[in-house]
């Protein structure tokens, strides 16, 4: 495919201390990526330049300004520097200040060069959620912040892992369990419904059919442990069949994975999703935010400082969400929640 007609995804480095450097360099260079897209690295180039010698990974750089300087005819590496000096003798495996501003740096110029048109998707590395707090910025993960980066209702976004096919979306995620009991509402649950028929619509699945887990054990059993699927889940599921969407449930998310025939999972809490996906795709899965104006994935795994700097990291999860944005044939839209 002539480079021209390729999507450009910026991958933005992530915690400079931790694995994200690494992974972003690999999934870079990897020839499957390159065969679907046009990738640009948005970080320090210093950053990159010590993540590629201490990991002995041969490659040349080319420190570029703005996007419209890329050139991807060769195979050096296109680094949107993203300059942050403090970062000059940040140890690798430390938490800091430093590296928590430079990893949302990295992440909020990426999605601005997505939001003015200049990139068509954004992949992120790990950030450190340590390091942000020390650095004093409020953060509760990726679809949040990418919500405040473009003007979005956070109420109005998700998350969708991806990994073998398989998508599930999140109605809460970052929150305790007694906050997110409040937060699942009908039109919270009708949001996530919409959201991810809308994100399936955009990656080329033309009818999306959409499975809606319970929140209780075994979905309630009929109203015998909580009245939350006859009270909230079955009515938002209702109206989203009457404006035309393929959803089924609630169904017992203990066995709703096994289900057949469908193109997403809907689930109301962090875990119910998180351990499935992580138990059967531990370094393979990609994070999806979707309900925002931009395409922008992330990874479902840690910046492992415990192995940063070794060249040790496994780039699949990056390399996974690459693939998948690039197939997206549109943007995906804010979805409005009725």
């Amino acid at each position: 495919m002539d480079p021209g007609d390729k999507p450009i995804i910026a991958i933005a480095a992530g915690d400079p201390a931790g694995i994200g450097p690494e992974i972003s360099i690999k999934a870079a260079l990897d020839a499957g990526v390159h065969e679907v897209c046009n990738p640009i690295v948005v970080s320090d180039c210093a950053v990159i330049e010590r993540q590629a010698r201490a990991c002995r990974i041969r490659v040349d750089l080319r420190k570029i300004r703005s996007v419209g300087e890329a050139d991807w005819s060769g195979a050096a590496l296109n680094v949107l520097d993203c300059s942050q000096p403090e970062l000059a003798s940040l140890p690798f495996g430390t938490t800091s200040a430093a590296g928590g501003r430079a990893s949302l740096a990295f992440a909020a110029a990426a999605v601005q060069y997505a939001a003015e048109g200049s990139v068509d998707a954004v992949v992120a590395a790990p950030q450190n959620e340590i390091s942000i707090a020390l650095a004093g910025i409020p953060f509760d993960g990726y679809p949040s912040f990418v919500a405040r980066e473009t003007g979005t209702n956070p109420d109005d976004v998700y998350l969708m892992l991806h990994f073998d096919g398989v998508k599930i979306v999140h109605t809460t995620l970052h929150q305790s369990v007694r906050q997110a009991l409040v937060a699942i509402t009908r039109d919270k649950v009708l949001g996530a419904i919409r959201a991810a028929e809308a994100a399936l619509r955009k990656l080329g699945i033309t009818k999306p059919r959409i499975a809606v887990g319970g929140l209780n054990p075994h979905a309630s059993e009929g109203g015998l442990f909580g009245s939350e699927e006859r009270e909230v889940i079955e009515p938002a599921i209702e109206t989203a069949v009457a404006q035309g969407i393929t959803a089924k449930g609630p169904f017992a998310t203990d066995t709703m994975f096994h289900r057949r025939g469908f193109d997403a999972f809907i689930v109301m809490l962090h875990d119910q999703g998180h351990i499935a996906a992580k138990l059967l795709a531990p370094n393979a899965t990609a994070a999806l935010t979707i309900g925002t104006p931009i395409l922008f994935s992330s990874v479902a795994h840690g910046s492992a400082h415990d192995i940063a700097g070794k060249g040790r990291a496994d780039p699949a999860a990056m390399i996974a969400a690459l693939l998948l944005l690039s197939k997206a044939r549109e943007r995906i839209e804010s979805q409005p929640v009725a």
